[in-house]
């Protein structure tokens, strides 16, 4: 799915009229089956970001363009359909905690059913095999019929990252996947998720703090601040100079600039 903003503006709808827009006057384009990481520090407007791509948030001034189409111009049923075709994982997934890990992972699918379809898959996990093996690509296969309110926070953000791959999605949104994650998780989910979306020629955009690691896994990396577009690069063109303009003054950043080598980008193998 291509996606196109022009002078994007994105507002949260609970701000105040008087506070600063969280995108303000984005231009951005991503091509079909591209697979592109958003960095920047807290408040950056990274998941606002996402919920404009996502047709979850009207942008208050500019366009957002999904495939050529202005998805605020359709009609409700036509829109409904369109958010069928994408997947937004956010950082906490809403997963109810008594339910199966088996119908959280396959209610993925739910997009592309029918009403009724839908209704029985929530009381009788569809394609148990299926959702075992998106299950076992974040290491979580034995969980498969645990209760979700049972599950350590870590493995509960990679079932809601699990849910992608049965996603008929042709655009996946991530926002901060790796939250909860130790180093070696976070390497295995974000090997999953560009594996995956790169078999199936689908668009991923992943939000990101971690920085090291939107570098090594993801080809493009735009940058973020103050709801505004920093850079747009190449991961190997991010230079320690241009992160630590990225990130001045922010204590959440700070510590790993310091670390960073003073002559070359942080640029690192596939996780």
């Amino acid at each position: 799915m291509r996606i196109a903003l022009a002078a994007a503006v994105g507002r949260h709808p609970a701000a105040r009229a008087d506070a600063p827009a969280a995108i303000a006057g984005l231009t951005l384009d991503i091509a079909p089956g591209e697979a592109l990481a958003v960095i920047g520090p807290s408040g950056a407007g990274k998941t606002t970001l996402l919920q404009l791509i996502a047709a979850a948030l009207r942008p208050s001034a500019g366009r957002v363009e999904l495939d050529g189409t202005d998805p605020w111009t359709l009609p409700r049923a036509a829109l409904q359909r369109l958010r069928g075709r994408l997947f937004l994982a956010p950082q906490t997934p809403p997963l109810p905690p008594r339910q199966r890990v088996v119908t959280a992972v396959t209610a993925g699918r739910l997009p592309a059913m029918g009403f009724w379809q839908s209704l029985a898959a929530l009381v009788h996990a569809q394609d148990i095999g299926a959702a075992e093996a998106a299950l076992a690509r974040f290491d979580l296969a034995d969980k498969l019929f645990e209760r979700v309110d049972r599950l350590s926070g870590g493995e509960r953000q990679r079932v809601g990252l699990a849910r992608a791959l049965l996603s008929p999605a042709a655009l996946w949104l991530v926002d901060e996947p790796l939250s909860a994650l130790d180093p070696a998780r976070a390497a295995q989910a974000l090997a999953a998720l560009r594996d995956e979306a790169a078999a199936r020629g689908v668009t991923l955009v992943a939000s990101l703090h971690q920085v090291d690691a939107a570098l090594a896994s993801f080809p493009r990396v735009v940058g973020l601040r103050d709801g505004r577009l920093a850079f747009d690069l190449p991961a190997a063109e991010v230079t320690p100079a241009r992160l630590q303009a990225l990130y001045a003054a922010r204590e959440d950043f700070a510590p790993v600039i310091e670390d960073l080598p003073a002559e070359r980008p942080l640029v690192a193998g596939r996780c």
